[in-house]
């Protein structure tokens, strides 16, 4: 007799848990969260400035604060005619440091930068750990041994106590070393040599043309932060008349206490101050190159 054997049940398929969101699919909305929290950080202090720039006194203190105002043309008339046009000097003086403390600056850096990527010569990584060390320091770090070595050689107060202190980038310098390496090719110096070409027509003509975006990008970070610059005009200046603006509208404000119509002026000159880093940055945008350090590091 055959015996029947009852067959064993199919084992259930395991039921699987919720797929949920992969962890990569996640990462780009917490970026872009980050982003705009960043953006609204930045951004949020511009508008309430540009806004409050456009209210009398009284709508300064007594509307809400991104309600718009009524009297942005009689605060710009205020703001041009306070002192006899004293904010058109210290916007004049603030052209003078960042134009021209940006412009030496970045010769500066852009000769040493290209010295520490072409040349060998003795203590060269010991002057370029240095410079390193150099953008880790803050600059209130520096500001008051500036004053007493200018002070020393009688040019504290002078238009060059702002000037001087500026022409030394350590940033700046690294970023034209790294933009050097990778942008100028070493063979095409070595033939420019063999042509007999010197040293500096090398650089003249060869280096600095390939060194463009390069030294756009070091201008524009330069200007930026000569034009926004408080601390070391601060310490150096003691005459009204070589202010830069920064130091122009923080005296408005120390003003304001005693009377409160300089509050305006001083809000609306931060705006008006504000116009030729935007110009700077439209003018210049196309020579300026945002993956300078990786396409130097490419080479």
């Amino acid at each position: 007799m055959t015996a029947l054997t009852a067959e064993a049940p199919a084992p259930a398929a395991p039921t699987r848990p919720a797929q949920r969101a992969p962890r990569s699919a996640r990462r780009p909305l917490l970026a872009t969260l980050l982003l705009l929290g960043g953006a609204l950080y930045c951004l949020v202090p511009v508008a309430w400035v540009i806004i409050a720039s456009t209210k009398s006194n009284s709508e300064l203190f007594t509307t809400f604060t991104f309600a718009p105002g009524t009297s942005l043309g009689d605060n710009l008339v205020d703001l041009f005619a306070y002192g006899d046009g004293q904010f058109l000097l210290w916007a004049a003086n603030s052209l003078l440091y960042a134009g021209g403390g940006a412009l030496l600056s970045t010769l500066v850096s852009t000769m040493a930068g290209y010295a520490l990527a072409k040349f060998s010569f003795p203590g060269k990584k010991i002057w370029y750990s240095a410079i390193l060390a150099g953008v880790l320091l803050p600059g209130i770090t520096l500001a008051v041994p500036q004053y007493l070595l200018l002070a020393k050689i009688g040019l504290a107060g002078s238009y060059w106590s702002v000037l001087l202190p500026c022409l030394i980038n350590p940033f700046g310098i690294f970023l034209a070393r790294v933009f050097a390496a990778g942008a100028i090719p070493t063979e095409l110096m070595e033939a420019a040599r063999i042509d007999g070409a010197g040293e500096a027509r090398i650089f003249g003509a060869m280096a600095l043309p390939m060194m463009v975006p390069g030294m756009v990008t070091i201008f524009l970070l330069q200007f930026v932060g000569i034009w926004n610059n408080f601390l070391l005009p601060f310490i150096m200046l003691s005459d009204e008349s070589r202010y830069p603006l920064t130091v122009g509208l923080y005296t408005l404000l120390s003003k304001g206490s005693g009377e409160p119509s300089l509050y305006s002026l001083a809000i609306i000159g931060a705006a008006v101050s504000i116009i030729p880093l935007i110009v700077m940055m439209l003018v210049l945008q196309r020579y300026w190159r945002l993956d300078l350090v990786s396409g130097g590091l490419k080479g």
